[in-house]
C-alpha cells in the first residue's frame, strides 16, 4: 500500500464532530458515508430538531399551505451519526479537540465542520422585542408562531426592513388579504441586493399590489399596551402607526460567538477559509482539522477577484458542505476547491426575482433582455470591463446562459444578439449600490476582506 493511500485510509477512520444541524450539516454528513467514512459522525444543534428546509418557512408556511413541522429535509442515505440536539456549542478547545457544549458536556473530535449558520437580528430594544405581536423569521418555531398570528387575521402587519425575507413577508400577507406597511431606511425594496435601478422595479411591484411601502425612514420605536401587547409603531419622520403585529426583517447574524477565545479566525462577518474549506487561524495560517461550510463560512473566489464572500444561499450550503466532507477525508493531491457560482431566487407578489454571480460587486449594469417598465427583464452587472452579475424579473429561463458568461468572464457591457434585446437599453448605467459602508440588511452576498476593527492577532518579537 503507498503511502497516499495510507493516509487516505487513516482520514476515513476516526472521530467527525458536525457542528450545526443544518442543511449544510446534513448533506456533509451524507457525503462522508458516500466516500466511505466509517469513523464516529456527531451532529451537534442548538434546536430540538433534526434539519430542515428553511425556504418554505418565509412562503407556504406563512400562507398556511404546509406546517412548518413538515419540512424537514429529505434523506439521501442513512448516515448513522449521534444526534446532540438542543444543546448549543458554547465553546471550542483547540488544543484538547473538544467541542464545548453548553450543559458543559464536552465532544471530542478529530475532524470538526462548523456549520451553524445565522441567526436573525433581533429588534435593537429588547423590551420591545419581547411585546406580544413582535417576531423575527429564521427558525421553524419562528415561522409556525408568525403563521398561527397571520391566520388569525391581524388588523395591520407591519415589515421592518425590505430586503429579500422582508418583502416576502409582504407579499404573503398581501396575499392573505392583510393590510401591511413596510418600512425601508433605504431608498427601496432589495436596494442592497440589487441596487437602486432595480430596486425601484421591487417598489413598484410592492405598490401596485398594495402595500403602504415608506422608504427613506426607519422605525424609532414599538409601543405596548399595558397588557403586553403590540399596539403602535412611531416613525422616524415623526409619524406613527396602529399595528398588532410586527415583523423585524433587519438582516442576519452569523453564529460565531462560540469560538471566542478559540483562535478560531471568527467575527460578525463570518469564519475566514481557504477555497478547500479549511479554516485560518486568527494569525492567518490553515487549519488541516477544523473546516467550515455553507452561510457561517466566508471563502476566496478565483471569478470574483478573490474577494472573501458570505453567501447566504441555499445551493452554496449544500454544494460547498460537499467540497468539505470530500476534503476531510482526502490527501492533499485530491482535494477540491469551492467555485460555485452564487445564484438566489425569491418569488414575491407573484414574480420570480433570481440572480446569478455577484451583482453588489457591479459598478456598471445594463439591462440585456426585455424592459424594467414591463417587470420582464435581464439586468446584467459588469466589473472592470466584464461580466459579474446577473438578475432577472420574470426571465430566470435566460440565467443559464450568463452564468456561462460569467465563468467565461465575457465582456461588458455584452456585445452580442440576445432573445428581446432592445438596442436603447443597452447604455450602461450605474445600478446605484447604497454606500457599504453604511448599514445595509437586503445583500444575499457579502464582499468580507479584512475588516482592521476585528484585531486578533498578537504580535510577539522574535527569539533569537
Amino acid at each position: 500500500m503507498s503511502a497516499d493511500t495510507g493516509v487516505e485510509a487513516l482520514r476515513r477512520e476516526g472521530r467527525i464532530v458536525v457542528v450545526g444541524a443544518s442543511l449544510a450539516g446534513l448533506r456533509a454528513a451524507e457525503t462522508l458515508r458516500d466516500r466511505g467514512f466509517t469513523g464516529t459522525l456527531t451532529l451537534i444543534g442548538d434546536e430540538p430538531y433534526e434539519p430542515y428546509d428553511r425556504p418554505p418557512l418565509s412562503k407556504q408556511v406563512l400562507l398556511g399551505l404546509e406546517r412548518a413541522e413538515a419540512t424537514a429535509l429529505p434523506r439521501r442515505r442513512d448516515i448513522d451519526a449521534e444526534w446532540r440536539l438542543g444543546v448549543a456549542a458554547a465553546g471550542l478547545d483547540r488544543a484538547a479537540r473538544h467541542v464545548i457544549l453548553a450543559d458543559g458536556d464536552t465532544v471530542p473530535y478529530d475532524r470538526l465542520l462548523i456549520t451553524t449558520g445565522t441567526k436573525a437580528r433581533p429588534w435593537f430594544h429588547p423590551e420591545q422585542a419581547a411585546l406580544d405581536g413582535v417576531f423575527v423569521l429564521r427558525t421553524c418555531d419562528d415561522s409556525a408562531r408568525l403563521s398561527r398570528k397571520l391566520a388569525a387575521g391581524p388588523h395591520r402587519v407591519l415589515v421592518i426592513g425590505a430586503g429579500f425575507t422582508g418583502s416576502e413577508i409582504a407579499s404573503v400577507c398581501r396575499e392573505r388579504g392583510l393590510e401591511v406597511t413596510v418600512v425601508e431606511r433605504g431608498p427601496a425594496p432589495l436596494v442592497g441586493a440589487l441596487g437602486e435601478v432595480l430596486a425601484t422595479v421591487a417598489a413598484r411591484l410592492q405598490r401596485d399590489h398594495g402595500v403602504d411601502l415608506r422608504c427613506g425612514i426607519s422605525i424609532t420605536a414599538l409601543e405596548g399596551d399595558q397588557a403586553g401587547r403590540l399596539r403602535r409603531a412611531h416613525l422616524s419622520d415623526g409619524s406613527a402607526i396602529d399595528v398588532d403585529v410586527a415583523v423585524v426583517c433587519l438582516g442576519a447574524i452569523r453564529n460565531t460567538e462560540w469560538l471566542a477565545g478559540s483562535g478560531v479566525a471568527a467575527g460578525p462577518r463570518g469564519i475566514a477559509c481557504d477555497a478547500g474549506c479549511r479554516v485560518f487561524d486568527v494569525n492567518g495560517i490553515v487549519t488541516d482539522d477544523i473546516y467550515a461550510a455553507g452561510d457561517v463560512a466566508r471563502s476566496p473566489h478565483p471569478l470574483f477577484g478573490y474577494q472573501f464572500l458570505s453567501l447566504e444561499h441555499w445551493g452554496n450550503a449544500v454544494e460547498q458542505a460537499r467540497i468539505a466532507a470530500h476534503n476531510m477525508i482526502s490527501a492533499g493531491p485530491d482535494r477540491r476547491p469551492h467555485l460555485w457560482v452564487p445564484m438566489f431566487w425569491s418569488v414575491q407578489f407573484g414574480v420570480n426575482i433570481k440572480s446569478v454571480g455577484v451583482p453588489t460587486l457591479g459598478d456598471q449594469l445594463v439591462v440585456a433582455q426585455g424592459a424594467l417598465a414591463e417587470e420582464r427583464f435581464v439586468a446584467v452587472y459588469g466589473y472592470r470591463g466584464r461580466v459579474i452579475a446577473a438578475a432577472s424579473f420574470d426571465a430566470g429561463k435566460w440565467l443559464g446562459y450568463y452564468q456561462q458568461q460569467i465563468e467565461t468572464g465575457a465582456s461588458f457591457p455584452p456585445d452580442h444578439p440576445v432573445v428581446d434585446s432592445r438596442a436603447d437599453a443597452l447604455q450602461p448605467v450605474d445600478p446605484a449600490f447604497p454606500d457599504p459602508h453604511l448599514p445595509s440588511h437586503g445583500p444575499t452576498v457579502t464582499l468580507t476582506g479584512h475588516s482592521p476593527t476585528e484585531q486578533s492577532v498578537q504580535f510577539r518579537a522574535a527569539r533569537a
